[in-house]
């Protein structure tokens, strides 16, 4: 039996569902999703195994116009993922009308690839809209085959599932068949994390922080956690932390019961911040932090 394998890489602006997309292919909630923008800072990629298929999907970060390093790295994931392709899922919601980079827009109304354009959020549309923004993609990216997707509702999800399997070149399996995720889970911690942080705090906060995970002991009942939440001023520090650290305390809670769920043990996570000043331009930081690879 023939065996087909390739790299399925989903781009789009911030917000628009590519995590929702990915997690809904693996099965697993390998992406954050929050309403915030910019959500996903990394490339990170999930794994789906078939008896005669593998799809290495890719959620990239939503594209913007960079305003610091830290973003500049963030868009030099979303470049990557033009270059290993084998197909390319140019995700858009309901309204939108461009990318917030005409170079990247040229790179997919000129790719050599096949190229799917999800038109998402569909739910929150009516048909006469609908129709009308179908016809302005098909006049826009004329190369691309136009699906209208739900990614949260899983409306018309299976189909494109199908879809990219009929697309896939003949390949062996990239990744052994057992494999999620090519991350490890200090990641997945830090990730988690970072999404309680997203979630219960306001303004600048979230987008000020980065989290290391230290400690990360697994035995055969539970896991111990250690991870610091580093932000770049001492008033961010104060706030991360809360009155009598209520604050703190909710953010461990919160992805303690989510990590408890994604590795099927027990978890002890123990969380601390520290002040970095301006980490998110320091490019031994980045480096450290998984940016600037």
């Amino acid at each position: 039996m023939s065996h087909k394998a390739g790299f399925v890489n989903i781009i789009g602006n911030p917000n628009v569902g590519k995590s929702t997309l990915m997690n809904a292919f693996v099965g697993e909630r390998l992406s954050i999703i929050t309403s915030k923008a910019q959500t996903t800072r990394h490339r990170i990629l999930g794994i789906v195994n078939g008896e005669d298929f593998q799809l290495v999907l890719s959620d990239t970060p939503g594209i913007i116009k960079p305003a610091y390093e830290m973003q500049e790295s963030m868009m030099n994931f979303v470049k990557s993922a033009f270059e290993d392709a084998d197909i390319l899922i140019y995700m858009v919601e309901i309204g939108e009308q461009d990318l917030k980079d005409e170079d990247f827009f040229k790179k997919i109304i000129h790719a050599k690839i096949p190229v799917l354009l999800l038109l998402n959020k569909i739910d929150n549309s009516n048909q006469e809209q609908l129709e009308q923004q179908v016809s302005f993609w098909k006049e826009k990216v004329p190369n691309a085959e136009i699906f209208p997707i739900s990614a949260l509702q899983n409306f018309n999800v299976p189909e494109v599932f199908g879809r990219i399997v009929e697309l896939l070149p003949e390949s062996p399996a990239y990744y052994p068949k057992d494999q999620l995720t090519d991350k490890p889970e200090r990641f997945f911690v830090n990730e988690t994390i970072r999404e309680k942080i997203l979630l219960n705090y306001a303004k600048e906060i979230p987008y000020a922080v980065e989290i290391v995970t230290e400690e990360f002991f697994e035995d055969e009942k539970i896991i111990r956690i250690r991870s610091v939440i580093m932000v770049e001023r001492d008033t961010q520090k104060g706030i991360i932390i809360g009155h009598k650290g209520a604050a703190l305390k909710k953010v461990g809670t919160d992805a303690r019961a989510d990590l408890e769920k994604f590795f099927g043990k027990q978890i002890h996570i123990e969380l601390y911040v520290k002040v970095n000043k301006n980490w998110r331009s320091n490019a031994n930081m980045l480096k450290r932090f998984g940016y600037n690879q």
